[in-house]
Order: C-alpha cells, then structure tokens, then sequence
C-alpha cells in the first residue's frame, strides 16, 4: 500500500511544483522546482517500497 501512496503524492507534488515554475514570482519558481524534486523523490522511494515488498 505505501508503494501506490508514495507514487500518488509524488505525482501531486510533481504537478504542483511544475504549476508553480509557470509563476512569475523568481521565489515561487524556486519553491516548484523544489517541490517537483520532492516529488520526484517520492516517486522513487513507492518504486523501491513496491521492489522490497514494503519491507522498509
């Protein structure tokens, strides 16, 4: 369960932080591009849950 649960946020964070990279704002394109990496990185961390059997 952890494994869709991350890859779901992760997908979240990842389209949020690519709204917020559209801002004019240079500290909101910041935050998107940090947020899109959070995601990125949440997405990783469901792949390898899924391979270890939540093991983790």
């Amino acid at each position: 369960m952890g494994e869709f649960t991350e890859k779901v946020k992760g997908n979240a964070n990842e389209a949020v932080g690519n709204v917020k990279q559209e801002s004019g704002n240079p500290e909101t394109r910041a935050e998107g591009r940090r947020q899109e990496k959070k995601g990125e990185a949440q997405q990783l961390k469901g792949e390898v849950e899924g391979e270890l059997g939540n093991d983790i």
